[in-house]
């Protein structure tokens, strides 16, 4: 039988088999069936840097009301990139990026219109880490009937692609749109054949990861949401977007592997530009590519001092 989970805490049993498996350097290339012996869920923090279920504070700004449009240096995000998830512990808004992985974005936008999620369960949930759900088995070995993906584990970054440099303590780190990625410096576009370098997301709170088994082109119709920052699966899983709104809701979703009955559940699974005009959700965005996003940035490093971590910046958002 296919597994179709997040491998990475599944296979936490292992790491008492074998001393080389605590090695944050082969993290993520050990496998082991969903059902695998794993140790309490503040383990992890021994392996990875977690985030504090906080972010850091961040400048003052003024958040323009969502119903009236966006001020300079805000933007009303894509609806046709934007999903929506209706869950019985709230709304969760999140913008999905094709520039990251166009093939993951297609997949969640096709089964959300095909109302595939909706009813689905928040099957695993695992406090410092992620809620998965996306299984019609509702136990992490069931999938959509279309074809598996190849992972988009990284990306090329051009030029061309809107990107927002904040060097961090992950290196040459930034944004493209809501998403904080890992990338090369501009300067190396010159020696590389096709002018262009690789990038990948990183895994900070709220980021949407594709879940898979324990082949790189595995991934099907199971999705994750990031709690909190996990270094360990950057570049060894496919990022596609980033919550907008509602990072509260993911991290009230019930605990557990999997949770006690009754699960949290993902009600209904929209695209906002599938929702009547009249009942969709207005929401705005700072611009990360914006004089005013380079200004709250700039205020937010020099007060974080030697300690900048791109996962812990805020991007402002309204919503109403």
């Amino acid at each position: 039988m296919n597994i179709r989970n997040l491998t990475l805490a599944a296979f936490f049993g292992a790491l008492f088999l074998s001393p080389q498996a605590a090695s944050p350097q082969i993290l993520g290339k050990i496998f082991g069936p969903r059902r695998a012996e794993m140790p309490d869920a503040a383990a992890p923090a021994a392996i990875d840097t977690v985030a504090p279920p906080l972010l850091a504070p961040s400048p003052t700004v003024r958040v323009p009301d969502a119903l009236a449009g966006p001020s300079p240096g805000w933007r009303r995000p894509d609806p046709e990139n934007t999903l929506v998830i209706d869950t019985t512990k709230g709304q969760i808004i999140a913008e999905l990026d094709p520039i990251l992985a166009p093939a993951h974005v297609e997949r969640i936008k096709r089964l959300a219109r095909a109302q595939f999620y909706d009813g689905l369960k928040f099957f695993r949930v695992i406090d410092e880490f992620m809620a998965q759900t996306g299984d019609p088995q509702n136990n992490g070995e069931g999938a959509s009937a279309l074809p598996d993906l190849n992972g988009e584990f990284s990306f090329r970054r051009r030029p061309t692609t809107p990107f927002t440099p904040l060097i961090s303590a992950q290196g040459f780190t930034g944004f493209v749109s809501s998403v904080p990625i890992q990338s090369q410096p501009d300067a190396q576009m010159a020696i590389t054949a096709d002018g262009a370098v690789p990038a990948s997301g990183l895994f900070c709170p709220g980021v949407l990861g594709m879940a898979r088994g324990s082949e790189d082109n595995s991934a099907n119709s199971q999705f994750f949401l990031m709690r909190q920052t996990y270094p360990s699966l950057n570049g060894n899983y496919t990022v596609f977007g980033r919550v907008l709104s509602g990072l509260n809701v993911v991290r009230a979703i019930k605990l557990g592997e999997p949770p006690s009955e009754p699960m949290d559940v993902m009600i209904k699974v929209r695209m906002l530009a599938d929702i009547p005009a009249a009942e969709r959700p207005k929401i705005v965005v700072m611009e990360t590519t914006s004089p005013e996003f380079r200004t709250y940035a700039e205020g937010w490093r020099k007060a974080q001092g030697a300690n900048v971590d791109i996962c812990k910046l805020d991007i402002p958002v309204s919503v109403e």
